[in-house]
């Protein structure tokens, strides 16, 4: 794969493949995976259990190591970049958001969003902090600590920390598998707006179909392989595109 990944891609994986153990022991969570995530774009991607959804968004996002191919964030290929640079990148232009908040207990919501730029030595454009406080909706919170906010209020704290750096891609993993359906609702919301206003790049891997639906588009793995693939999604339609797969999660 070239380095210089096209202007559109905001990451790419090229042939992507992965493989824990060997010989009877081994399994191929990743078979030669090929897929772009378009700027600008929210997109979701569901699976079975075991279907390599994870392991995907894990390479892409510099968490994870392939066994081959290659995968690049902008024109960036992150297979050729050593340990101190992969670290630069995810800090200064990838973000993240982890189903279970990953907020620092003892600082409040404020210095939870800052955090990033802190570790990084960077002050924050008091303008772009604003805004994003005011996206997520908790300039009342800010002094609050973690135990202090509800999940939903928790959640949207590491969707605002996860914006702070301007990332050109935020990852996000299962972000509302430990909320009430209301407070799903809100940080989807947020998560599609960050896209159609302000031009983010979301990749989210779930398996809720109406999470899916607040995408533009779902991406359905099978076996370590894309097997399908859906723009405008509904619930409905991403809940009967998953039951037609079998057990082994491939097209009945």
């Amino acid at each position: 794969m070239s380095v210089d990944a096209p202007a559109t891609a905001a990451a790419r994986a090229d042939t992507l493949s992965k493989v824990y153990g060997e010989g009877e022991a081994e399994v191929r969570a990743l078979d030669g995976v090929s897929v772009e995530f378009a700027t600008g774009r929210l997109t979701a991607i569901m699976g079975p259990s075991g279907s390599g959804k994870s392991t995907l968004m894990h390479i892409c996002a510099g968490l994870d190591d392939a066994t081959s191919g290659a995968v690049s964030i902008g024109s960036t290929d992150l297979t050729q970049l050593g340990d101190s640079d992969l670290t630069r990148l995810r800090r200064d232009r990838v973000g993240f958001i982890f189903q279970s908040f990953n907020l620092v207990p003892t600082l409040t919501a404020l210095e939870n969003i800052t955090l990033p730029l802190d570790i990084a030595g960077r002050k924050p454009d008091q303008e772009w902090l604003d805004e994003i406080i005011d996206m997520v909706g908790m300039r009342d919170r800010l002094r609050n600590k973690p135990n202090q906010l509800s999940g939903g209020q928790q959640q949207r704290v590491a969707a605002a920390r996860a914006l702070i750096t301007r990332p050109e891609i935020i990852f996000a993993d299962e972000p509302t598998g430990n909320l009430d359906s209301r407070a799903g609702a809100e940080v989807l919301a947020f998560l599609r707006d960050s896209a159609d206003t302000h031009g983010q790049t979301v990749v989210m891997v779930t398996h809720d179909p109406t999470a899916a639906s607040y995408a533009h588009r779902v991406i359905f793995l099978a076996d370590g392989k894309i097997v399908d693939d859906m723009d405008d999604p509904t619930a409905d339609r991403v809940l009967e595109r998953m039951k037609s797969f079998d057990a082994k999660g491939r097209r009945s």
